[in-house]
């Protein structure tokens, strides 16, 4: 059967919007079951202790998604192969571990089978399902409901709108939880130190900076043209400019500074730097991280931002157009 374009993109939007449906409905059906499983998570983990997920059929790649974005936020998690852990790998659950058992239906033979012998290692058990009624949620310690009118699928087969909620309420668990503890850019950068998300997330200002010959700074006791020497001899848009005496950063000269005060001073090359620089400038500390740098730019949309030590001495220079190149925005 041909469809047309318009068929086609209808379909499409067809099946989005059944999904985004349920989880809309499952986001109106959270309750304190929820908060519940949030505590309980807390709870193993500052035990020492791990989530264990565990499905069959498409709730495998659910499980070992979710597997993965809790590991990456530092919670230690492992997916368990329901029918391989009755043939020994029961040997990785410990007593105060998790257990997060994913079954839409929740007759899941399989699951209902591992059910005691969870139980009688000590673990806690949570049914993930959309069927309150069902066995799972009997035998389990806990209840996690998700909710869904029906699939997406035109023939209300293949699991769609269930697969996307039962993925929804496992990734709103890892980010609660992560947001709970406090969980911080620099604690996500540790777990996730190789490609171009670590490169970014790692990468201090400190490596970005320009420095040298390329960073322009002078005493604040310049005279406009100097300021613009400088400028050009570093190929900067602006220059540092500091306490003679006590070498403290008291502001930033740009050239868009220059074209805008000249139309006003005749004389401007000949006045002091002082009379037109940007006092108390825009700045980070050394040492911090370089998504720190890329906050202050979007927040105050500039074009070049100064980094300091600890005595408010200028070290170096950001300049906006160096970000993209290293993958940080």
């Amino acid at each position: 059967m041909t469809l047309s374009s318009e068929a086609i993109l209808a379909s499409a939007r067809k099946c989005l919007n059944i999904e985004l449906e349920a989880i809309s409905t499952t986001s109106a059906h959270l309750d304190e079951s929820f908060v519940r499983i949030i505590h309980l998570i807390e709870a193993a983990i500052l035990n020492g202790r791990k989530l264990v997920l565990t499905g069959v059929g498409k709730n495998v790649p659910i499980c070992l998604k979710l597997s993965g974005t809790f590991n990456s936020t530092g919670v230690p998690t492992t997916f368990l192969d329901p029918n391989q852990a009755l043939h020994g790998d029961l040997g990785l659950c410990q007593a105060g571990d998790l257990c997060l058992l994913f079954s839409n239906s929740g007759e899941t033979e399989d699951l209902i089978r591992l059910l005691p012998s969870l139980k009688r290692l000590g673990l806690g058990t949570v049914a993930v399902t959309a069927v309150p009624s069902c066995s799972l949620a009997r035998f389990s310690d806990h209840l996690l409901l998700y909710h869904y009118e029906k699939e997406a699928c035109p023939l209300g087969l293949a699991p769609t709108a269930s697969t996307t909620a039962a993925l929804a309420i496992g990734d709103a668990l890892a980010m609660v939880y992560l947001e709970m503890r406090g969980f911080s850019k620099e604690d996500f950068a540790r777990y996730h130190p190789a490609g171009s998300l670590g490169k970014a997330l790692l990468l201090k200002v400190d490596e970005i900076m320009r420095t040298g010959d390329r960073f322009a700074k002078a005493p604040d006791s310049v005279n406009v043209q100097e300021a613009l020497l400088t400028i050009t001899r570093a190929r900067s848009g602006s220059i540092a400019l500091y306490n003679e005496q006590s070498r403290a950063l008291t502001g930033v000269f740009s050239d868009g500074d220059f074209r805008r005060a000249s139309l006003q001073t005749p004389d401007i090359l000949t006045r002091p730097v002082a009379d037109f620089m940007t006092r108390d400038p825009k700045k980070v500390r050394a040492g911090v991280l370089a998504v720190e740098a890329l906050k202050v730019f979007e927040t105050w949309n500039i074009d070049d931002l100064l980094v300091v030590d600890e005595k408010n001495h200028p070290v170096g220079m950001i300049d906006g157009q160096d970000m993209p190149k290293l993958r940080i925005v």
